[in-house]
């Protein structure tokens, strides 16, 4: 007999995760800690339970804009390695205690250069990974944290940032990320950087089908030459109510190009008005490879078991369809063929066989 689908037994399923934001994961706590330590006045609240409500409700406003304004705090903070090492292995711990059995982490290292140079921040961030978790694994939480380092779309350091992904692949970086803003800055914008990463082999996920719609998704597909679409819910403008699909959306599909759909977070930038109208389960029925995910923790209030959870409830899916996203996301995951397989036969499989009875 299976187990009931509900939170406790969710947060007991292994799973896997493909989007989540570093400086948008941190503890309220470390917030204020970090803040102090570095002089950081900024801060709209004094206490951990009302800084986590302010950046929730700050990020809950239906404005992309809005919802991204909240970084500047979180980033203020991070501006030195022993930061960045610390909300790295706090990231590790915080999954690795919700059941996250391997996740990609990204951040955009560029963003932290007030007080150091961009590769001490990788180095950092792959300290503070690697600490927290030796520290899940000797707690019997073991995890996998890969590192994904963020290019910013508006800005001319995508050569840097390459460079970086293919200097520290053999470290813990396992791919490249374009982030910002869609509209304006096109994902081929810098073809050298592009080239760099395709003669390395490198990974690649680009942030489309978010805030701008289906010539986004081509743009990241043919023009930046994207494995992952960070977010690329939008995808559902070409899925009719019938369930015909647009020559794009039927590509999408026949393709796998993996989803990395946020539902709590497309809700609050304004994406959908719901969970109830998001086409995270429409999708997932058509067979797109969808996955689920975070984004940032801290500005959604969600961990991965509550977004299982959430659309769960919300769309009456059994264990074989968290299973089956789960299974996706380890499809899609940038690992090689021999860890995938052995993450997939030894702890995703008799971990939901378990959970089924």
């Amino acid at each position: 007999m299976s187990s009931p689908l509900n939170d406790e037994n969710v947060r007991r399923a292994p799973k896997v995760l493909l989007h989540d934001h570093l400086d948008g994961g941190l503890r309220p706590r470390t917030v204020l800690e970090l803040a102090d330590r570095a002089g950081y006045r900024g801060l709209p609240a004094s206490d951990a339970g009302t800084l986590g409500r302010w950046f929730r409700e700050a990020a809950d406003s239906g404005s992309l804009v809005q919802y991204l304004e909240t970084f500047a705090h979180t980033v203020a903070v991070m501006q030195t390695p022993d930061a960045v090492a610390r909300v790295a292995r706090e990231c590790a711990l915080d999954l690795a205690a919700d059941g996250v059995v391997y996740a990609e982490v990204r951040m955009a290292p560029e963003l932290l250069t007030a007080g150091m140079p961009m590769e001490a921040a990788v180095e950092a961030m792959l300290d503070g990974y690697a600490q927290g978790s030796r520290e899940a694994g000797a707690a019997g939480t073991p995890i996998r944290v890969g590192t994904l380092l963020c290019a910013m779309r508006q800005n001319d350091r995508w050569e840097e940032v390459a460079r970086l992904v293919v200097r520290y692949r053999d470290a813990g970086v396992v791919g490249f990320d374009l982030a910002g803003p869609e509209d304006g800055f096109p994902p081929d914008r810098i073809p050298a950087a592009l080239a760099l990463l395709d003669r390395a082999g490198a990974h690649r996920t680009v942030h489309a089908g978010e805030a701008a719609g289906i010539d986004s998704i081509v743009a990241a597909l043919d023009g930046a030459r994207a494995e992952r679409l960070g977010h690329g819910v939008r995808i559902a403008d070409e899925v009719g109510g019938d369930g015909t699909l647009g020559p794009v959306a039927q590509r999408v599909r026949d393709e796998q190009v993996t989803l990395e759909v946020a539902p709590s977070s497309n809700v609050q930038t304004g994406a959908y008005p719901s969970l109830v109208a998001h086409p995270v389960d429409r999708l997932h029925r058509l067979g797109f490879a969808v996955t689920l995910n975070t984004d940032n923790r801290l500005m959604s209030g969600v961990s991965v078991s509550s977004e299982i959870a959430g659309v769960a409830t919300t769309f009456g899916w059994t264990w074989d369809d968290v299973r089956t996203v789960t299974e996706r996301a380890l499809a899609g995951a940038f690992l090689p063929a021999e860890e995938r397989e052995r993450l997939l036969d030894d702890v995703v499989r008799p971990g939901y066989a378990a959970l089924l009875g």
